[in-house]
C-alpha cells in the first residue's frame, strides 16, 4: 500500500481543498434555497447545473481519473447501476442532470445529508420499497422529465461481483414510460480492481475519505450500456437484462467473483 500512497503534505492539501469545497457547496445550498422562495419555477434547472459543476470540480480535487464509455442518455431515463462506493454518486452525478435514490438515513448525515437533499435526492425508508408513497415519488420524478439513478443491488460491494438487481422499483420506468439505462462503474489501480475506493463492511465516511486522499490516482470507468425498452419488459425482466449487461461489461460471470465474496454495506 505504501508504494501507492502520496506524502502527508499532499494528503493534507487535498483534505483542506475538500473541506473548502464542501463549504462552497453549503453556500450554494443556501443560495438554492433562497431561489426556491424567489423563483421556484426555475430553481430545479439551476440546481442541477450547479450540482454538476460542483461535482466535476470535486472530482478534480479527489484522486480520481474518470473515463466514460458510451454516452449518457439525452432523454429522461431510469439509470440502473452497480454500487461500489459513495464515490459512485460523485462520478455519475457529474455526467448528467440526474436525481438519486437513497436510504432515508442519509438525510440525517452531517453536511452530506444537507447537500444530498439540496441536490434533489429521493429518500426512501428501508423496508418500504413497495409502498405506494415511494412509488408515487419515483413516478413523479420521472414524469416531470428528470432522470433518476438507482443502485439496484441495494448494497455496496468490493467491485468483485454484481449482486442481484432488485426489480421492485424498476416498475417506475414502466409506469412513467421512460427507458432504462444500465450503467456499469468500476474502480481500478494499475489495471487491477482497486481496493481503496470500495465503501464496504463497517467503514466510516471520514476514515474512508482520509484513506482515499492518501492514494495516488484511481482510474474510474463508467460504461453507459444500450438502453432497455421498459415498455417491452416487466420489472423482473428489466432487472435481469440490466444486471446481465453490467456483468458482461465488467467481465464478471453473472456477478460471481472468483474470490471469496466481500461483505457489503447498505447502499448510500
Amino acid at each position: 500500500m505504501a508504494a501507492r500512497s502520496v506524502g502527508m503534505p499532499r494528503r493534507l492539501v487535498r483534505l483542506c481543498a475538500v473541506i473548502g469545497w464542501i463549504g462552497c457547496g453549503l453556500l450554494l445550498v443556501c443560495w438554492a434555497q433562497l431561489m426556491q422562495w424567489l423563483m421556484p419555477a426555475q430553481v430545479d434547472l439551476q440546481r442541477q447545473k450547479l450540482t454538476r459543476w460542483w461535482l466535476r470540480n470535486l472530482i478534480r480535487i479527489l484522486p480520481l481519473r474518470v473515463s466514460v464509455h458510451g454516452t449518457a442518455p439525452g432523454q429522461t431515463a431510469l439509470w440502473v447501476s452497480n454500487h461500489v462506493s459513495w464515490l459512485d454518486i460523485v462520478v455519475l452525478g457529474a455526467q448528467a442532470p440526474v436525481h438519486f435514490l437513497s436510504k432515508a438515513e442519509v438525510r440525517n448525515w452531517p453536511v452530506i445529508g444537507w447537500l444530498a437533499s439540496a441536490a434533489g435526492t429521493c429518500f426512501i425508508q428501508r423496508g418500504q420499497g413497495t409502498s405506494s408513497t415511494v412509488q408515487d415519488q419515483l413516478n413523479g420524478v420521472l414524469a416531470a422529465g428528470r432522470s433518476l439513478v438507482m443502485f439496484a443491488e441495494g448494497t455496496t460491494t468490493a467491485g468483485d461481483r454484481v449482486r442481484t438487481f432488485r426489480g421492485r422499483l424498476l416498475s417506475a420506468a414502466i409506469e412513467a414510460r421512460v427507458p432504462t439505462q444500465p450503467v456499469a462503474v468500476a474502480y481500478r489501480y494499475a489495471g487491477q480492481r482497486d481496493a481503496v475506493a470500495p465503501f464496504i463492511d463497517d467503514d466510516e465516511f471520514s476514515q474512508h475519505l482520509w484513506r482515499l486522499l492518501g492514494s495516488r490516482d484511481i482510474d474510474v470507468e463508467i460504461h453507459f450500456l444500450p438502453l432497455l425498452d421498459s415498455s417491452a419488459l416487466n420489472r423482473n425482466q428489466l432487472a435481469r437484462s440490466a444486471h446481465a449487461s453490467v456483468c458482461q461489461v465488467l467481465g464478471l460471470d453473472d456477478g460471481k467473483s472468483a474470490s471469496e465474496p466481500a461483505e457489503v454495506k447498505a447502499a448510500a
